[in-house]
């Protein structure tokens, strides 16, 4: 009510009944009106507003721009707390917003609230966070908030492509670059660069090549222009993953440099870890240096650090290795630890760990177990199915069709 909100507001001011009366009100009125006992007239209130700093509209609606301030100070600080990833951090987030949602209907602390608020409801399973994004969107465009703008459509269109619907999160991702670029005459230059890089992921997980090479290039051409370092490193690391894809030696290599140079300027140990596996890849996948790959990765997985955050992909790579030189049961061995994490998604990353499935299978038939064999190259057909055509997708192709002659 109109005096919890004086009182509020004045004890946030730290000021004192007499304080806030001044010489136009006494101490007695003003405590009639913050217990709700008396209504103030426009003229009181007006004065109270301004003693208080805040507008008059601040005090007639149910929650002021300086509490939903308070609000968002600490739904930022939840929401932006990387904490254990089993904790409740999205409940508490819905619980802390839930209360206030009929009120956010303008400014910038509204727009953030429900964004935030969509966003918790979605990683937290729950149905109906679309419309509160979508009025989120609309706040920002009325603010010209760009990236922010841009942020919640990247986000709703990540929605899509976790549930490996590539084709609709493209298609979506389309419509809303479309929509920043018709209501925003200007898009700065990082946001432009996030619109670039998501659409090039987007178009390779579609297959379009031919599309997400232009923009990538387009970008890396942006970033060498504007000089600006903000996502170059990602760009390098998906043009040298294509160039890996497609057999693309030459490109590959380049990009390879690239991002060697970039991970030594910058200091950048996962950078650094990224180009070994594309290295270890290139020894065992077309240069067939087997101990040489070996001697690579050894020490990648001897080293905890570097394990929690390649060790799936090293592992995979020592399993190929191993098969390649005859050590069968040490092969099975390794390739069996090889676990997808549960936030890969984009099927350039999923073709490499899903090409275990094949050389599991390979290595059962040369140990003569032929059902097992069948099964497990059967299971790899299965996961590279509704994924598009790339060297891996054709290893697995062949190594089914020889199991299963």
């Amino acid at each position: 009510m109109l005096g919890d909100r004086i009182r509020t507001l004045r004890k946030q001011n730290k000021l004192t009944l007499e304080a806030l009366a001044g010489d136009k009100l006494t101490k007695g009125m003003l405590s009639l009106i913050e217990n709700n006992k008396a209504k103030p007239s426009m003229e009181s209130l007006t004065y109270i507003a301004e003693r208080l700093e805040v507008d008059v509209s601040d005090l007639l609606d149910e929650v002021s721009v300086q509490e939903l301030r308070n609000i968002l100070e600490k739904a930022e600080k939840i929401y932006n707390d990387n904490i254990d990833p089993l904790s409740d951090k999205y409940k508490q987030l819905i619980t802390l917003i839930e209360p206030h949602i009929q009120h956010l209907t303008q400014g910038y602390e509204s727009a953030r609230l429900l964004d935030i608020y969509g966003r918790s409801l979605f990683h937290d399973k729950k149905d109906g966070w679309q419309p509160y994004c979508n009025r989120a969107s609309h706040m920002y465009d009325q603010m010209n908030l760009t990236s922010q703008r841009a942020l919640v459509s990247t986000f709703r269109v990540q929605a899509k492509f976790f549930n490996h619907d590539y084709f609709d999160a493209l298609q979506l991702f389309l419509a809303e670059r479309k929509e920043i670029e018709t209501h925003h005459a200007y898009i700065d230059p990082l946001t432009q660069l996030d619109l670039d890089y998501y659409e090039a992921i987007l178009q390779y997980a579609v297959g379009d090549s031919t599309s997400a090479v232009r923009i990538m290039e387009k970008a890396i051409a942006f970033s060498k222009e504007k000089k600006i370092f903000y996502l170059v490193s990602d760009l390098y690391r998906l043009a040298a993953a294509h160039g890996m894809m497609t057999g693309a030696a030459e490109k590959r290599e380049f990009y390879k440099k690239k991002l060697k140079q970039y991970a030594e300027f910058a200091d950048d140990t996962e950078l650094m870890l990224f180009y070994d596996l594309l290295t270890v890849m290139t020894l065992i996948n077309e240069e067939q240096d087997y101990k040489k790959a070996l001697a690579m990765i050894d020490p990648n997985l001897a080293n905890p650090q570097k394990r929690d955050s390649y060790g799936p992909w090293f592992s995979l790579e020592k399993g190929k290795a191993l098969f390649h030189l005859g050590q069968l049961e040490e092969a099975l061995e390794w390739l069996n630890k090889v676990e997808v994490p549960t936030y890969i998604h984009h099927p350039f990353d999923l073709s490499i760990l899903y090409i275990k499935d094949a050389y599991i299978a390979l290595c059962y038939l040369e140990l003569g177990k032929q059902k097992k064999a069948i099964t497990f190259s059967k299971v790899a057909m299965e996961h590279f199915d509704p994924l598009p055509d790339t060297s891996f997708k054709q290893f697995c192709i062949e190594a089914y069709e020889k199991i299963n002659q």
